[in-house]
């Protein structure tokens, strides 16, 4: 994908290299220009991913059956590597069960929005502006507070949060404050800014090389002969951002369920 604004480097030999820039995270409005429902890009992609994803859960579970197909055995296969390895050595299996619906919405959902970026026609991960990150770590945020202050109540929460027994009570006036700080801002803000992050760099990147290739193949010059190189790395890149596609999503709902586990549990 060449960006739409972006910043032209032309070189000696005939070079015309596009680098990528912020601009590709803000494209024009589609519709509703300036008003507060502006529709661009960025929501069009996302509307696509979620529409595709309710499309392909409800096939599936409309047609689920005790013998798999092979798109079954697919979908329980990662249903299985997350209860497995994310929901259940941490939060147990009765509250794995409780908290699974949430927790698996959360993997596919922030999975399907990151691969929007490795995806022809698409080309742009959902969670690549910091919409999609908040409102899902603000979600988060939510559940495990509720569910805490549920459990504890509202300052026996509090305290089960900032104040750890075993601590000499001096140190409360140091660590009350930093302890409320990370339960009130890091928490959530930690979640956005790492998947956010990681989805804008791979972005960049991708774009930077799959723009280089086209760029040294177009040069007309002996620099054409560097245009394959640059095309291995462009593929090797692609690779690695769908791997970064699914460690970040597992990355995002193995926290979301330690922070409810440390919420709802009766002891730090």
């Amino acid at each position: 994908m060449i960006p739409r604004e972006t910043t032209r480097l032309v070189a000696e030999g005939g070079l015309d290299f596009h680098t990528p820039s912020l601009a590709d995270f803000f494209p024009d409005a589609i519709l509703f220009a300036g008003t507060p429902f502006e529709f661009n890009r960025v929501q069009l992609v996302r509307l696509i991913v979620v529409v595709g994803c309710l499309a392909i859960t409800y096939a599936i579970a409309s047609r689920a059956k005790i013998v798999p197909g092979r798109i079954q055995s697919i979908f329980e296969l990662f249903m299985g590597f997350i209860r497995d390895n994310a929901i259940e050595p941490v939060l147990g299996k009765s509250k794995g069960r409780r908290f699974a619906p949430m927790l698996y919405t959360l993997f596919f959902l922030v999975l399907s929005m990151n691969l929007a970026g490795v995806t022809p026609g698409l080309n742009l991960a959902g969670t690549s502006v910091i919409g999609m990150p908040l409102m899902l770590a603000l979600w988060t945020f939510a559940t495990y507070v509720i569910c805490g202050m549920k459990q504890h109540g509202v300052l026996g929460y509090i305290k089960h949060e900032t104040m750890p027994p075993g601590v000499p009570k001096p140190v409360y006036f140091l660590l009350v404050p930093i302890e409320f700080l990370q339960l009130a801002l890091v928490r959530w803000f930690s979640l956005t800014i790492r998947l956010l992050a990681n989805m804008v760099a791979g972005h960049m990147m991708l774009v930077v090389f799959i723009s280089l290739t086209q760029a040294l193949l177009l040069s007309g010059s002996l620099l054409m002969i560097a245009s394959p190189f640059a095309g291995v790395f462009a593929l090797g890149i692609y690779g690695f951002e769908v791997f970064v596609a699914l460690l970040q999503a597992f990355i995002f709902t193995i926290l979301a369920s330690v922070y409810i586990n440390m919420a709802t549990s009766e002891s730090h």
